[in-house]
């Protein structure tokens, strides 16, 4: 069996099995694997396979009361780096890379380094989070000052700037805004340091804070990036702002918010309303 097959049975997947386009590519990625290191055989053209239909589906987007009940029973840096989803339109894993240069109190500005794509970009630093922040910087200098005094403290730097500046995975200014609480340990060298939250925590986080505000939407930490977005647009501001503040490539992507404002389908009022 070969690519008549292989093509059969990905037809088969969508057609018959209805799956999403993630498994189907799942599937075709573990029969590539199979033929090109197990069996040994170079494929040649499948033909034309019926592909599944990737959804497009609308965010799961909170109310302004919504993300005021969620964020009030979180506590912490579980809080802050919420916040920050929210006040700044970041996504989980771009807030937990911040480090302590890319936070810029005088400017307000947060810049977001290597993001989805591999883009840098600026966005805002809430003025309410300024004070909340540099409490918590405090904190994580005193744990960093400890660590050196350790013989630790140092943070993997991106690339190969570590061999560039060798004294510089100690500086405060590449460490990590959330650090993680414990200390990791290199097997092999016996190094220790300590890398950022991991995702997890401020998932289970959101997920039981949701649960306990009785929030019947699936709302998970990505949902404070959608409500960042759809109140932008719902204030009045300009959907390149926000294309800007957001990172999307395509003011296509960014559209999608419009279809989920306040005022139904499209940013319609219904004529029910006027009765």
């Amino acid at each position: 069996m070969a690519e008549p097959e292989i093509n059969a049975f990905l037809t088969h997947l969508a057609v018959d099995g209805r799956v999403s386009a993630s498994t189907q590519n799942q599937a075709l990625a573990a029969l590539l694997f199979l033929y090109k290191y197990v069996i040994e055989r170079r494929l040649g053209d499948f033909g034309e396979v019926v592909r599944a239909r990737r959804p497009r589906r609308l965010p799961i987007v909170l109310t302004r009361d919504e993300v005021r009940q969620v964020l009030a029973r979180l506590r912490g840096d579980r809080w802050l780096m919420a916040s920050l989803l929210y006040g700044s339109g970041l996504r989980l894993a771009e807030c937990l890379a911040l480090r302590v240069q890319d936070l810029d109190f005088e400017r307000r500005e947060i810049l977001v380094r290597d993001g989805k794509g591999s883009k840098d970009r600026v966005t805002m630093l809430p003025g309410s989070l300024l004070e909340p922040l540099r409490a918590h910087l405090a904190q994580v200098r005193a744990v960093h000052a400890a660590d050196l005094s350790a013989g630790w403290g140092r943070v993997a730097l991106p690339e190969a700037l570590a061999r560039k500046y060798p004294n510089a995975p100690a500086e405060w200014r590449w460490q990590w805004v959330f650090p993680q609480e414990g200390r990791w340990t290199n097997p092999r060298t016996g190094e220790q340091g300590r890398h950022h939250h991991d995702d997890s925590i401020l998932q289970k986080a959101v997920r039981r804070a949701v649960i306990d505000a009785g929030l019947v939407k699936r709302a998970t930490c990505h949902s404070f990036r959608h409500s960042f977005a759809t109140h932008l647009l719902d204030t009045g501001y300009d959907i390149r702002t926000v294309q800007e503040l957001l990172g999307h490539r395509d003011v296509r992507t960014t559209m999608i918010y419009t279809h989920v404002l306040q005022r139904g389908g499209r940013g319609v009022k219904s004529p029910a309303d006027d009765l």
